[in-house]
Order: structure tokens, then sequence, then C-alpha cells
């Protein structure tokens, strides 16, 4: 299976436009870049917090679409991601030859606040109730585990952000592009101790796509097809583990690193998952870079920056161009797109050629 084009709308703080705006947008300009019209595709996966009671079977009918394969996504953030791999799947059975998988909401901090508090049952009923602030006061208790068994220092986490907002002044689509230092990191508002201003996300609006295709289909489209080597998921992992500070990464990560016959240090950069700079951490860890409790002083040692060791979040990452709901995994993967095709103007890594992405779902860390 090949990946032959990429769509990212504008990426709005505040919008009036609907979460359907944002999917048909992100969905056109996916299009345009494999060089397609709608009318080629025959398989959707749609993913939007605000988009019900509609779903991706109502999308086909505002869009205009016929399909012989569809999904919507219910995997939070992890959602995009994973919709690729069935996407795939769905192309390698011969269910679909040409899909579009899309992401896309249009949220404000307001909302988004609305919808943790009835992100589901479990925290409808017995979590909202006692003002649990949503996922910043839950990820606080990560961070503050992993502080205190293992002494990560803010400092280590604050190079993170500062490499990614450096990245984001060089993506004209990213929403928070001034500059950020470690002083600024350190001293910003307390929101769950430890986690600070820059720790999180801003929610926004804005929607992310890309069209997948056959191999043989995608040679004849493109000179630069895009070839997924690998690819898993997971649920619910360690289920018995409240605050988590392993992630499913590190139970498949040899399988795919095998699959791809590739190892960590093969990759051009990284796209990771960045709702906070601890999980990014933790994903570090996880994903072999360094040993469980030593992704601090690796991140320490380590050049994150475009045309450094391991460029990591090129376009900024959800840290700086917002989370757009459940778009929030997908932005990883358009902008690796985006690399791979060397379209990445003034932030391009240099002979980028391969590449990790994956994302989170709800708390309970569904990755991809």
């Amino acid at each position: 299976m090949a990946i032959v084009g990429y769509g990212q709308t504008a990426y709005h703080k505040r919008s009036e436009l609907p979460a359907l705006w944002y999917v048909a947008d992100a969905i056109r300009r996916a299009l345009t870049s494999a060089g397609l019209q709608k009318e080629d595709l025959d398989g959707l996966a749609v993913t939007s917090f605000l988009l019900p009671p509609d779903n991706a079977t109502i999308v086909t009918e505002h869009l205009g679409i016929t399909t012989s394969w569809i999904l919507h996504g219910v995997y939070g953030g992890a959602s995009g991601v994973v919709s690729v791999l069935h996407a795939a799947r769905a192309i390698q059975t011969g269910d679909a030859e040409v899909v579009v998988c899309v992401a896309a909401d249009a949220f404000t901090v307001d909302s988004h606040m609305e919808l943790m508090d009835r992100f589901n049952t479990s925290l409808r009923d017995y979590v909202a109730p006692y003002g649990f602030g949503g996922p910043n006061g839950l990820f606080a208790l990560v961070q503050q585990r992993h502080m205190y068994e293992f002494g990560t220092k803010r400092e280590q986490l604050g190079k993170l952000a500062i490499t990614q907002r450096r990245h984001a002044s060089l993506n004209p689509n990213a929403l928070l592009r001034q500059p950020l230092t470690l002083e600024d990191y350190l001293n910003a508002r307390i929101i769950a101790d430890p986690i600070r201003l820059y720790d999180c996300v801003m929610p926004c609006a804005g929607g992310d796509a890309i069209v997948l295709t056959t191999v043989e289909r995608a040679r004849k489209l493109t000179d630069c097809p895009i070839y997924i080597w690998a690819g898993a998921e997971c649920h619910n992992f360690r289920p018995q583990d409240v605050v988590q500070l392993i992630g499913p990464w590190a139970a498949f990560r040899a399988d795919l690193f095998n699959q791809a016959a590739i190892e960590p240090r093969d990759l051009d950069f990284i796209q990771l998952y960045d709702d906070y700079p601890i999980m990014e951490l933790i994903q570090f860890e996880d994903l072999g870079f360094a040993a469980k409790g030593e992704g601090g002083s690796f991140i320490e040692r380590t050049d994150f920056a475009i045309g450094g060791d391991l460029p990591l979040n090129t376009g900024g990452g959800q840290l700086s161009c917002g989370q757009s709901g459940a778009g929030g995994g997908m932005i990883g993967l358009t902008e690796a797109i985006c690399q791979l095709r060397q379209e990445a103007g003034p932030r391009q890594v240099p002979g980028a050629r391969i590449a990790w992405c994956r994302a989170t779902g709800w708390l309970a860390m569904a990755g991809a």
C-alpha cells in the first residue's frame, strides 16, 4: 500500500465553521495533492468528536461520494493513524482501491473542556462530578510519578517544547509561532502541578487527511509514493496500571522494526504524539531510544532540531500548531508525508526517507 496525497486545512484558534467543513476541506486538499477527484474514491475513514449525530456514512452523502468500504474512527487521538492501518488492509484485501482517511474537529478551549466532562460514561459519572479538570490533572500524575521514580527534570521536558516551537516558527500553519525560551517554559503558570501552561496543547479547529491506494496505481499517480513498511495498534494496554509509565509501543516495537528491516538509528526523523512533553519522553523510552527512566538524559544529549541527530515533530507538533480534537493524531502523519515528499520548505529535513509516526488515544493509550 502507498500514500499518494495529503492535505491539511488552515488551523484556527476559534472558528464558526462546523467540523464537517474541516472534514471536507482536508479531503479536498488531499485529493488535489494526489491528482485525484472525489469520484476516484471508493473508501473513506472519518474521525471527528464533533461530527455526531452525523457519521462517516452521512459524510459520503454530504460530499457526494460512493464507497465500498467505510470506517468511523472512535479511538480518540489514535483514530487517524489506526484508520490508515485499517485502510491499508482494506486495499490489500481488495475491498477498496483508493481510500481517504480524514480527522478533523472545530474546538475551542471551552468546548474541549465540555467534551472532556462527558467523554465516556466513566468520566461523566465518576470523575467529572469531582471537578477533575480534564486530562491535565491526569497526566500531571504521570509526570509526577516519572519525576519521583527517575529524577526527570522539567528542564529536560522544556527542551522538547522549545525545539518544537522553533520548528513551528517555520510553519505558516502553526498557531503558536512566537519564540519560547526555557525561562518562559519553567515560569509559566501552573495548570496542574507539575504541568504548566507550555506543557499543554491548545484546542483548535482544523483537519488533516491522506490518500492511500495500491502500489500499482500509486506509481502511475506520483514519482514519490510513500510506502507503509509496518504498523500496529494496541488497546487497553496494562489495564491494571492506573498511572502508566509504559506504553504499548514497548510491546510491539521490536516486531515493527523487524518487519520494516530497520533499527531506531535508521530513522531520519520522528513524529510523536505530543499532547504533553512527558509523553514524548515516555515514547522515547518505550521505542528503545533510551532505557526506562533514562529518557531525560537521552533528551539532554540529543539534538532534535531540523538537521540534528533526530529531528522531532518538524512542523511544531500539537504543542505549537494546536490540537484539532480527533485530528491531533493525524498532524504528525501529514507532516511526515510532507517531509518524505521533500515539500517542507524551510523546515525540510535533509535527505528524509524513513520516518516513524505514532498516535495516542484517550488515556488508555491506544497507539499506532
